[in-house]
């Protein structure tokens, strides 16, 4: 039997070559993506606290220096702080690890830092936490405003057995509140159900399925200072 061979150039021998080598996976084609920044540490204004190391601007505003620690993997941050009062959260931008913010005195504010990264998309929430400014002539504060935490503002939830369960905190610089009024129902300015709740929940409130609801917390403290959540809503499935 007569063999025959095939004569490859070598030019055509090293583009085979090339071919085969480029059809291997190389194990190497994962993007690791870059790390996200990291929760900021809030340090002053303290939480829960009267602020009173302002610097007086006019008889009816301070300015008040926030500060934080750092986040890891974070080289820009927003500074969120709320009115709690109008509602209104005003924010900065910043590199450091301060901001001086001239704010309205005897005002109860909140306070947030959003770590972010050039590197990445996503963003690093703190905590948040609660200050009064401090105003002339004030012996005492009323209670920070309730913070709803269910059901949340727009929230659609299932009642059991026709009832809910409500819940909030609450919080006080004098640490004097003694309870709290709750008002509940289908109109914007719904009727009182309950007064003096000492806790911070309130459970078996009947509700009717297909109904949106209104409701509002009004803190109370010792001195006769009261305080309102605003008015958040939910519907009942």
């Amino acid at each position: 039997m007569t063999r025959k061979y095939i004569k490859l150039s070598p030019l055509l021998f090293l583009l085979i070559v090339l071919t085969a080598g480029c059809g291997k996976s190389s194990g190497g084609g994962n993007i690791i993506p870059p790390p996200a920044p990291g929760k900021a540490l809030l340090q002053l204004p303290a939480k829960d606290a009267v602020c009173t190391t302002g610097t007086i601007v006019t008889d009816s505003t301070s300015a008040i220096t926030f500060t934080w620690k750092a986040a890891t993997h974070a080289d820009s941050y927003d500074l969120a702080v709320k009115n709690l009062f109008t509602g209104i959260t005003a924010t900065q931008n910043t590199t450091a690890l301060k901001l001086v913010v001239t704010l309205s005195r005897n005002t109860p504010y909140s306070w947030s830092i959003i770590s972010r990264s050039k590197q990445s998309t996503d963003t690093g929430q703190s905590n948040t936490w609660k200050f009064y400014s401090s105003g002339p002539g004030a012996a005492a504060y009323a209670p920070f405003p309730a913070a709803i935490t269910s059901p949340v503002f727009g929230a659609s939830i299932t009642a059991t057995a026709g009832k809910v369960n409500l819940t909030w905190t609450g919080s006080d610089v004098d640490g004097d509140i003694t309870g709290y009024d709750i008002y509940l129902g289908t109109q914007t300015n719904p009727a009182k159900i309950r007064s003096g709740v000492t806790d911070m929940f309130l459970n078996d409130v009947a509700v009717q399925t297909g109904k949106l609801y209104y409701w509002i917390v009004v803190t109370k403290d010792s001195k006769g200072n009261t305080s309102n959540s605003g008015i958040y809503q939910f519907s009942v499935k």
